[in-house]
């Protein structure tokens, strides 16, 4: 399947504890920074930040160091940028 734009996938399971992962798909080779920040807009994780390949791609995110709460998640490859969010119940 050729894909002709970017797809990000809401993080599975949501709420989570402690781990949850997170697809995304990609049109072409792109720079991807996926990072997820609290709710006061602190960056707490960097899951990505690199070059990658066209396609599917799945990352997960261990957030066993972390209080329960909300947390964001954003997405930037190439012109393309999302946030989700995601809930951490301990």
């Amino acid at each position: 399947m050729l894909l002709t734009q970017h797809e990000y996938s809401q993080n599975y399971p949501n709420p989570f504890n402690p781990t949850t992962t997170i697809a995304f798909s990609l049109p072409d080779r792109s720079h991807v920074r996926l990072a997820v920040y609290n709710a006061l807009g602190e960056e707490v994780a960097a899951l990505v930040d690199e070059e990658i390949a066209a396609g599917t791609h799945k990352t997960t995110w261990d957030a066993s160091g972390l209080p329960s709460g909300i947390y964001f998640v954003r997405m930037n490859a190439h012109t393309f940028t999302a946030t989700k969010k995601m809930v951490l119940l301990k």
